[in-house]
């Protein structure tokens, strides 16, 4: 039983959200976000095939294929958060890819700091993505949160989020997948995220205000 409030399905989209404890600063540097895009990749499978040429006592004709567990769509890492877009490929994909990044991610970070203890505040969070429409501007929202922050003026100034990814042309080095949902032109969409920048700015402002 997973006892979530939103199931976690094979072939289904969802927002992935998991905060640190007491909103404590997690990512404090550029060697910090780097590893947690290096674990993003790297625990992107759950097992390894095996396959042989006739030649099966040569281990040089062994090719080995790592089986991808989710779909990463979108992601952001923010200094106390991180947002992810996945869709789970094969049965327990996400829980076992958010288990291994964040527990990895933990040791890496009580390792350099000399501390002990846990680090995100309870699970990670899960919603369901229902239509193309909320996928669209999910992944606006998550790629303007630096912006939102006031931590660059434009997004593509912030390297740890999959927005220049979007608004390029180029597949290097690349860790999302979003070909075929998001149907926009790399200008188009920059475009779209671009027209929301300042609404996102100032929705955040009036909400702090109203909470403080």
């Amino acid at each position: 039983m997973q006892n979530r409030k939103y199931p976690l399905v094979s072939n289904q989209i969802y927002h992935i959200f998991s905060k640190s404890i007491a909103n404590y600063t997690i990512f404090n540097t550029k060697h910090d976000y780097l590893r947690m895009k290096d674990l993003l990749t790297f625990y992107n499978s759950s097992k390894i095939s095996v396959s042989y040429s006739q030649k099966m006592y040569n281990k040089e004709d062994i090719v080995i294929q790592k089986i991808k567990i989710v779909q990463i769509i979108a992601y952001c890492i923010m200094p106390t958060h991180l947002h992810l877009l996945l869709k789970q490929i094969t049965d327990n994909g996400i829980s076992t890819f958010m288990n291994n990044i964040l527990n990895s991610y933990t040791r890496f970070f009580n390792l350099l700091h000399k501390r002990k203890g846990p680090l995100w505040e309870s699970r990670f969070k899960n919603v369901p993505v229902e239509t193309n429409e909320q996928l669209l501007h999910l992944t606006r929202y998550i790629h303007l949160n630096p912006t939102t922050a006031f931590l660059t003026a434009l997004p593509e100034e912030w390297l740890y989020s999959s927005y220049n990814e979007y608004i390029s042309n180029s597949t290097d080095n690349t860790i999302c997948e979003h070909t075929g949902l998001i149907e926009l032109t790399p200008q188009l969409y920059k475009n779209f995220v671009n027209d929301n920048l300042f609404y996102q700015q100032q929705l955040s402002i009036i909400k702090k205000q109203i909470f403080e």
